[in-house]
């Protein structure tokens, strides 16, 4: 075996900035293909004239786009001939020009994504927990650091990532959206949200403000719903209702609620919570409009 080459430490971090560099074009890359900016076809035409995407793992490729997971992107990979290892850049002929004719075909009706946000007290919890019993709807299972609690079940309450998990995927670009929150942090997957959107079912994110923020700018289609109490002594009264709390952390709850009121017009429809079953079915009656 042939040794490696010697290399002075100039050299050494040159490679490995070269390599960070790399990483990042490609993650980038990959966010593209998950918010819909950017077509399997781009890619191919992209890695012509670029290095860094042609030396990128076909696998890789295909499990970045929306709807192809781990298991979907073998089984095309396995009909396609072509080697779990096999980069863009090695690529035969046929086996470019069924991937291209995969990728060509036209898809079905994509879901619509709701983004469910108001201030805390409100009952979006609530909504979202009716919601669930809607075939039509899928409702997003948020990424957290935090530790789950006795009841919670991982991957169903939320998916429970250790901190070195959560900064790879910030690193990657696999989250919607990401915020902390009380010495945690909360994510929103973007490859299940894909996935369900590109199997028509209509999508529930539901998060706080700062979030729907940024997933409208990632995502533009995505219909900003506002929810908001029938009137703020309602929502006073649920706020002062949580036994939890302590009078202090009540008042603090008061005060952003006024906070994320104001952001009210920020959105694409604002709904009042008099009733859950009400709520339901106007989320129903945009879904299908």
């Amino acid at each position: 075996m042939a040794q490696p080459p010697i290399m002075s430490a100039q050299d050494r971090i040159r490679a490995l900035d070269a390599a960070k560099a790399a990483r990042q074009e490609r993650s980038a890359l990959k966010a593209r293909l998950r918010d819909g900016s950017l077509t399997f076809s781009g890619v191919i035409e992209i890695a012509a004239k670029n290095p860094v995407v042609a030396k990128m793992r076909v696998v890789e490729l295909l499990e970045s786009i929306p709807g192809y997971g781990k298991i979907r992107a073998q089984a095309l990979m396995e009909k396609s001939a072509i080697s779990p290892t096999r980069r863009i850049q090695g690529l035969g002929k046929l086996q470019m020009s069924a991937l291209l004719a995969e990728f060509s075909q036209p898809s079905a009706k994509r879901g619509k994504l709701f983004v469910l946000s108001g201030p805390g007290g409100v009952g979006k919890s609530s909504v979202a927990k009716a919601l669930r019993t809607v075939p039509e709807f899928w409702i997003s299972v948020s990424a957290t650091t935090r530790a789950p609690r006795f009841n919670e079940v991982d991957g169903v309450d939320y998916h429970f990532y250790s901190n070195e998990k959560f900064d790879s995927a910030i690193e990657e670009g696999l989250f919607l959206e990401w915020a902390a929150f009380a010495g945690n942090r909360y994510g929103t997957p973007a490859q299940s949200v894909q996935e369900k959107l590109d199997l028509g079912l209509n999508v529930l994110l539901e998060i706080e403000i700062d979030g729907a923020r940024q997933v409208k700018a990632k995502l533009p289609h995505a219909t900003l719903i506002f929810l908001e109490p029938p009137s703020w002594e309602e929502l006073v009264s649920r706020l002062e209702g949580r036994g939890t709390d302590s009078p202090e952390r009540r008042a603090t709850r008061l005060a952003l609620a006024q906070e994320e009121l104001a952001a009210a017009p920020y959105f694409d429809t604002v709904l009042i919570n008099d009733r859950v079953e009400e709520v339901v079915s106007s989320l129903i009656r945009l879904a299908t409009s």
